[in-house]
């Protein structure tokens, strides 16, 4: 798949079928995030992909949280958490925040050009000391959501996009 054509045909997805991801392709995914540009090569990003174990004390702390959110982290086989090392600096936070979300970006780039489905989503539970705590997540690292992956159950319309008149000022 070509890169333009990837980046427009990239759909948020909902619906997925059973198969979990092979690790294989996961760790495909995460070498190709491994080429986000980060600051000073500091790799920032984390991956976390959850299990059958860390799934279900992820649901019942979104579910402590709020009663009936965990079905929501049922919809696909495969769950990834998504971090960021944070070190105190505010400049560099920002910089390794904004790196790990393009890595992130990037698993949900290549998902899709390998035929898969995907969706980032930011659930509060990982906002939450109780949902950082089911996955591991140590206090010096910032969330930033949750990849759902898996096979294509349907397939969603393309929304439109802004005018890049609306979006974009040239300075001189």
């Amino acid at each position: 798949m070509e890169l333009e054509e990837a980046v427009r045909s990239r759909r948020t997805h909902k619906a997925y079928g059973p198969s979990p991801v092979p690790r294989e392709v996961l760790e495909e995914l995460f070498e190709l995030a491994s080429w986000a540009p980060n600051h000073h090569l500091t790799n920032p990003w984390r991956f976390r992909v959850l299990g059958p174990q860390a799934r279900k004390r992820l649901k019942a702390a979104a579910d402590a949280q709020q009663p009936g959110s965990g079905a929501k982290l049922d919809r696909a086989p495969t769950l990834i958490a998504v971090s960021t090392v944070q070190c105190g600096d505010p400049v560099t936070d920002e910089e390794d925040r904004d790196a790990a979300a393009v890595a992130a970006y990037l698993v949900l780039l290549g998902a899709h050009d390998r035929g898969l489905a995907g969706y980032w989503r930011t659930p509060a539970v990982l906002r939450a000391p109780e949902g950082c705590a089911a996955l591991g997540i140590p206090e010096g690292e910032r969330t930033l959501g949750l990849l759902h992956l898996g096979p294509k159950r349907q397939e969603e319309r393309t929304p439109g996009r802004a005018p890049l008149t609306d979006v974009v000022t040239f300075l001189d």
